[in-house]
This record gives C-alpha cells, structure tokens and sequence, in this order.
C-alpha cells in the first residue's frame, strides 16, 4: 500500500492592521458613492416630478410678457380674485391712472395645483424648501390660492400702492414683495404691520 500524500497546511493568519484599515476606508468610500447616487436619483425624480405638470390660464397662469388687467374677466386669475379685493383694485387703479399710472397683473388668483407646482419649482431652485417658503406660499396658506392676493407691476404701481393703496384698504403684506397686495384694513384704515415673508 502507497504511502499517504502529506499535505503542507499554511497557517491562516487575521489580517493585519493595514489591510483592516483598507477595507475600513473601502466601506466608506462606497457608502459616500451610494449616498451621492441616491441623491441623484432623488434630485431627477424630484425634477421629473416638477417637470410635467405645465400651468394653464385654467391655472391662474398668467404668461410672462403678456399683458394683463384688472379689467380682463375673462382671464381666471383676475375673475376668480375674491370679488371684494378686485373691486378695491379698480378703484384703486381708477385713482392712479388720475396720475398717469397704470397697473398690470403679474399673479392673481391661482389653482392650489399651480401652487403647489411654484412651491416644487422654488424648491429645486433654491435646494432648500425652508428659504423656499419665504416666498412662495404652501397651497393651504396661499392667499393666492383662496384669490385673496394680487401681484402687480410696474414699479411705479407698486410704489404708488405702497403709499396710498390704504385709502380702498390695499396693503403690501410681505416685507419681502413690494408687489404683493391684499385687501388687509377697512378704506381709509391703515395698514397692519408687514410679515418679513411668505413663511411668516
């Protein structure tokens, strides 16, 4: 009978500190490569959760570079403004045109959809939905939404407001938009002390 093949057996030694280490900084490197792809993957979702929704006039949408007035009812951002702060507008309006000054309407009343689109697309643009808010309102606080707000240019509009929109009880309400105006004090009343934002 042969004799038996002995087979040398290496000693399995723990890794040493090095290697250790190496697969240490191996796991957090892949950790922070995993963390940065889902933050790209959240970020085109977050985009392509932006992207398809496309504000109509049906909206409150209203073009930029067309021009519109508090006269045009058949525009819904101007005929779904509450009908109290629209009035007070086109008397307001009546009064500066006295001076030469005419108004336009940049926003008036908007869809909470719309909204809550403005408020997506704030976020993406400023990475930070805190800072978002100081300008754009959530839908259940938008006094865009309930058509109880109204933003107009030019600036000699605004500033004209700003001085004697109190007079029908108009009033700039956020520190932080001149052109921001809401039917805020009884005509002739003065005007309640501005929020700094739309967060406030």
């Amino acid at each position: 009978m042969p004799d038996p093949v002995l087979v040398p057996t290496t000693l399995v030694r723990p890794p040493s500190r090095t290697r250790q280490l190496t697969f240490v900084a191996l796991g957090i490197c892949l950790a922070a490569l995993l963390a940065s792809l889902a933050a790209v993957v959240i970020n085109v979702t977050l985009a392509s959760a932006v992207a398809p929704f496309a504000p109509t006039a049906d909206e409150g949408h209203i073009s930029e570079g067309s021009v519109v007035t508090l006269a045009d009812d058949d525009v819904p951002a101007i005929a779904r403004l509450d009908p109290a702060l629209r009035d007070a507008m086109r008397r307001a309006e009546a009064d500066a045109a006295a001076v030469g000054i005419a108004f336009q309407v940049t926003s008036g009343w908007r869809s909470e959809a719309y909204q809550r689109w403005l408020l997506a697309d704030a976020i993406e643009q400023y990475g930070s939905e805190e800072v978002a808010r100081q300008f754009v309102a959530t839908p259940d606080r938008s006094r865009h939404v309930t058509g109880d707000a109204v933003d107009i240019v030019p600036l000699d509009a605004q500033l004209w407001l700003i001085e004697n929109g109190s007079r029908h009880g108009i009033c700039q309400t956020y520190a932080n938009e001149r052109w921001h105006f809401e039917l805020a004090t009884r005509p002739g009343g003065a005007c309640p002390e501005m929020k700094a934002d739309a967060a406030g």
